[in-house]
C-alpha cells in the first residue's frame, strides 16, 4: 500500500488527467472537492486530513474554483463533496460535512 506521499498528506489535484491517473494508482482514494470560501469545507478538513494519515485511502483535494471544468464534468453542485473510489470504481458520493467515524468505516469497507 504505497503512498504517494510519505507522510499521509493529501494531495492536491493539478487537473483532470492527474486526477484520472491518481484514482487509477491507487486502490482506495477519497476525493475531497472544496473551496477555499467554504465554510463546511474548512470544517471537514481537519478531518479529511486524519482520513489521510491514518487509513489506506490517499486523499485528492479538488478545488472547484481551480479546477470549474473538472468539477462540472463530474457533477459538482455543492461543496464539501466527498467521493471514493475502490480499484479505479467510484463507491460512494457524499456532500456536507461527515462525520470521521463514518469516512473511516467507509474506507475499512473498501479495503
Amino acid at each position: 500500500m504505497s503512498k504517494s506521499t510519505a507522510d499521509g498528506e493529501p494531495i492536491h489535484v493539478e487537473d483532470a488527467d492527474h486526477l484520472a491517473e491518481l484514482i487509477e494508482d491507487h486502490a482506495i482514494v477519497l476525493v475531497d472537492y472544496y473551496a477555499d470560501w467554504c465554510g463546511p469545507c474548512k470544517m471537514l478538513e481537519p478531518t479529511v486530513e486524519e482520513i489521510a494519515a491514518e487509513t489506506d485511502a490517499v486523499v485528492l483535494k479538488v478545488d472547484i474554483d481551480e479546477l470549474q471544468t473538472l468539477a462540472q464534468e463530474r457533477g459538482i453542485q455543492s461543496v464539501p463533496t466527498l467521493e471514493f473510489y475502490a480499484n479505479g470504481e467510484q463507491a460512494e458520493r457524499l456532500i456536507g460535512v461527515q462525520d470521521k467515524a463514518n469516512l473511516v468505516e467507509i474506507v475499512e469497507n473498501l479495503s
